[in-house]
């Protein structure tokens, strides 16, 4: 928990605070003793279990739905063999969609089963109207519906859901509050995201997410750096800062700051020996932004910048707001500043009208970055975006001949790449224990690679020294060295 508070001195005969984060505590002390009377009415402790199906920001959403679950009183599990089941759902694509209505039909029969059972949905999905219409007439069974403005009142609408025979439903349009110091559950001991700002301003043709995230707004660099030292205490050493484009924080804030600036005080925390950051957008990459990542002992030697197209006119289409001369020389700015540099990216097969030519564009793109690894998607039409919109769509063949091409040539680059470190010792952060081979551990190197070598569990969270052996592609298998 990033704030102490102890929910047995809380009490329940004065009206619920009105200060946040203060009033989900409050809220927190009510649930739990739901909770417990739950658990004395069934005899057996209650199981909660969060699936995540969208990005990284996501995933550190997820993390908190678990911290304030374990404080309720709940058991994490991770099967959707739960008394509590919630999804915190992604819609960058409609596929998206489709899979968690799928998961509901599953947990409906299950409800029909256990009535006592709760399910709730948050996350971006929940941002678009017509899906709260749909579940409002398809899906009745589910009991808590929120989105992504109003996460930090949970505990307060998982309050009203456990006392209603209704679904709770909030959903906010925007909002220009953030709410953090809630309980959080992280996956590592020794490694942990950072939120520094939420939504997004780039509206991105093809994309949602300013639709369902709002509007830009930063955190004070303060309450980061903060949170960031009681990470450092308790164990953390990575960092991974996390936004819809890290390059704009700061912008509107009373007192404006760069990115830079910020990474430049995280520095300064001692405990922390690596700090990460995503996402990049590339028309905000400054050159204060590469100075400071060429001067720094402890920023991780990886950039993922996300190219979408190398075709300039389609990038105008998409309002990428760069060119694609423009993109290579910030390629070139990097890889002098930082040699040793990981470059990844994203890129888009089959925007609407996009040509032969245009292809042939992405794929120089490609040859001439050099990406350690590349997300390859085909275009996916979304609704409520310009581009589902548009006309020319690409023939389904068509693109999955591109996609094909594509692919092959950033896996043979990648795999060129990612081998160039064979025969070198590197300091690797050990990760986990490796599922597939007994007695090795799996660790992470700076430019964001996998490494497996022979070591035990006492080695988690620790920074070693590892020689590279061999590069498998995408992965090498190492030695320790003492």
């Amino acid at each position: 928990m990033d704030k102490k508070f102890d929910l047995d001195k809380i009490e329940f005969c004065k009206e619920p605070p009105i200060q946040e984060p203060d009033r989900q505590y409050y809220y927190m002390k009510k649930c739990r003793e739901s909770v417990k009377a739950q658990e004395a009415a069934l005899g057996r402790p209650l199981t909660a279990c969060v699936q995540n199906f969208g990005c990284q920001m996501n995933a550190r959403d997820s993390e908190k739905l678990r911290g304030i679950l374990s404080e309720i009183g709940y058991q994490i599990i991770d099967t959707e063999e739960a008394d509590f089941v919630i999804y915190n759902t992604c819609t960058v694509r409609e596929n998206a969609n489709l899979k968690v209505y799928g998961h509901l039909g599953t947990l409906g029969h299950r409800k029909r089963k256990n009535p006592h059972m709760l399910i709730g949905l948050c996350g971006c999905m929940m941002q678009e109207p017509q899906v709260v219409e749909k579940l409002k007439t398809s899906y009745r069974f589910v009991d808590l519906i929120f989105g992504t403005h109003n996460l930090y009142k949970f505990a307060e609408l998982l309050c009203l859901a456990m006392d209603s025979d209704r679904t709770i439903i909030d959903i906010w349009k925007d909002t220009d509050k953030i709410v953090e110091d809630l309980p959080c559950q992280r996956k590592y001991a020794f490694k942990s995201g950072v939120n520094i700002m939420f939504g997004c301003n780039n509206f991105c043709s093809y994309c949602i997410v300013p639709y369902v995230r709002g509007r830009e707004r930063s955190r004070n660099p303060e309450d980061i750096v903060n949170e960031i030292e009681r990470l450092a205490k308790d164990g953390v050493v990575e960092v991974m800062l996390l936004g819809q484009n890290v390059n704009s924080y700061g912008k509107n804030l009373e007192t404006p700051i760069t990115f830079a600036e910020l990474l430049r005080r995280v520095e300064q925390i001692d405990g922390i020996e690596r700090i990460r950051f995503m996402t990049s957008h590339p028309k905000d990459l400054s050159d204060e932004l590469i100075e400071v990542m060429k001067d720094s002992k402890k920023i991780c030697p990886h950039m993922h910048l996300p190219l979408q197209s190398g075709s300039s006119r389609l990038l105008k289409i998409m309002n990428r707001k760069y060119t694609k001369e423009q993109y290579l020389t910030l390629v070139e700015k990097l890889r002098a500043a930082v040699p040793d540099i990981s470059l990844t990216t994203d890129i888009i097969v089959g925007f609407p009208g996009e040509t032969e030519e245009d292809f042939q564009e992405t794929l120089d793109v490609v040859r001439q970055a050099r990406y350690d690894s590349a997300f390859t998607f085909i275009y996916s039409k979304r609704t409520g975006t310009p581009a589902a919109a548009m006309e020319n769509q690409v023939p389904e063949d068509v693109v999955k001949d591109r996609f094909d091409r594509l692919l092959e040539l950033v896996q043979q680059i990648s795999k060129e790449m990612s081998s160039r470190l064979e025969g070198q010792t590197v300091p690797v952060l050990v990760e986990e224990v490796n599922t597939h081979d007994k007695g090795y551990m799996t660790g992470r190197l700076a430019n964001n690679l996998l490494v497996h070598f022979p070591g035990d569990e006492a080695l988690l969270g620790k920074i070693v020294k590892v020689h590279l052996a061999q590069g498998k592609g995408f992965y090498y298998m190492g030695e320790m060295v003492q």
